[in-house]
């Protein structure tokens, strides 16, 4: 598998991802979709993959989940300014099917470079996705959601991706519950 170039900012590692061929994602994938925000984020979202608004445009979380996650971040007076959002993925699954093992593997150098300059304080995996990636687990997303976990030595904090919540919306109450604890970890590591 073919590595990232040893790059120093997001803007060069983003034209480096674009060119990607190591799966076959590439493809059929309009454009590389990498991350928006913050470099220097208190929290950093990751969820698993673009969606097809996401494919479109070049940036995660632009359909209606994504407008959701929106509004979830104003309420806790974050924005896309001030957090960054990812995915496990740069290049979108057709007809949005989870991402196969492989296409996760042939990723994971962008993902862990992206980390690697982002350095987050705090980090949210949106969805079972997300979750079993990162924490290197194939627990179910219920069994992860109410305790804090370590990844590279940061903290993570697991919820419901927002596309659920468009499907179970019995789920926001859990999920704002989730995202002021995670919002009171922040405050706590910045004091």
């Amino acid at each position: 598998m073919p590595q990232p170039p040893a790059v120093g900012d997001l803007g060069s590692l983003r034209v480096a991802a674009s060119r990607c061929t190591a799966c076959a994602l590439s493809q059929s994938r309009m454009q590389v979709v990498f991350g928006v925000g913050s470099e220097h984020p208190d929290v950093l979202f990751i969820g698993e993959a673009p969606g097809e608004q996401e494919d479109a445009q070049g940036e995660p979380f632009v359909g209606r989940a994504g407008q959701l996650l929106d509004r979830m971040l104003g309420a806790l007076s974050w924005s896309r300014d001030n957090v960054y959002i990812m995915n496990v993925i740069k290049c979108r699954p057709p007809g949005n099917r989870d991402p196969h093992p492989e296409e996760v593997h042939a990723c994971s150098h962008w993902f862990d470079a992206q980390w690697d300059l982002l350095k987050p304080r705090v980090v949210c995996l949106l969805g079972r996705v997300a979750a079993q990636r990162v924490l290197q687990t194939d627990a179910t997303l219920a069994s992860l959601r109410g305790r804090w976990h370590e990844y590279r030595g940061v903290p993570v904090w697991v919820t419901y991706h927002p596309a659920y919540l468009l499907r179970t919306p019995t789920g926001k109450a859990a999920v704002w519950q989730d995202l002021r604890r995670l919002a009171q970890r922040c405050e706590a590591l910045k004091a």
